[in-house]
């Protein structure tokens, strides 16, 4: 399974953020870029890639340790940036940023103590991808505008452990599928 932890943003701030990227894809040049789905949005807190299904057991085991140990926190989606000269637009986050980075290097401690291989550690940037090209576009126009954005804020309470189910079909266009296939919450009662 390819798998990731992820914080999901409740319905209301997706349908927020969802006027917000309309308003983007009204702009000049917009269909250079493959803009994703409301069903895809999530800030990504460690990505595991492909995980043998043996492993997933050990591996929920230590990310519910991971929730129980965090605590819920406030967070929002608002402003935005780009990865890769406009290969990736995304939305940034506002909030307990703190308490949000934390989470991912519980996320990405529970992978190694699973003994799955994690790559490099970076710093955790809280995104949440909007757009994607796979040329280099020029999207200041888009950051600009969602440097404007910001949605309500809502209490992360939960910490979600997603299966990425990428295209088969080969039609252009089309988006990867995303399923919870766990869900812990945060504090001592998740």
């Amino acid at each position: 399974m390819r798998l990731f932890a992820a914080v999901l943003p409740p319905a209301e701030v997706a349908a927020e953020l969802a006027v917000e990227v309309d308003r983007l894809r009204r702009l000049p040049g917009a269909d250079a870029l493959r803009w994703t789905g409301r069903p895809g949005w999530h800030f990504t807190l460690a990505f595991y890639g492909e995980v043998d299904d043996g492993a997933v057991p050990d591996l929920s085991d230590r990310l519910a340790r991971a929730a129980r140990r965090s605590v819920p926190f406030r967070l929002a989606v608002a402003g935005g940036g780009q990865f890769g000269h406009g290969r990736a637009l995304w939305a940034g986050a506002d909030g307990d940023l703190t308490d949000l980075r934390l989470l991912a290097d519980r996320a990405e401690a529970a992978a190694r103590k699973a003994g799955l291989p994690t790559g490099e550690h970076r710093r955790y940037r809280a995104h949440l991808t909007v757009a994607r090209s796979r040329e280099a576009v020029d999207v200041r126009p888009y950051v600009g505008l969602l440097a404007e954005f910001a949605s309500r804020t809502w209490t992360v309470g939960e910490l979600a452990l997603v299966r990425s189910n990428l295209p088969v079909s080969g039609v252009p266009g089309e988006q990867p599928r995303y399923e919870v296939v766990d869900r812990w919450g945060l504090g001592a009662a998740g």
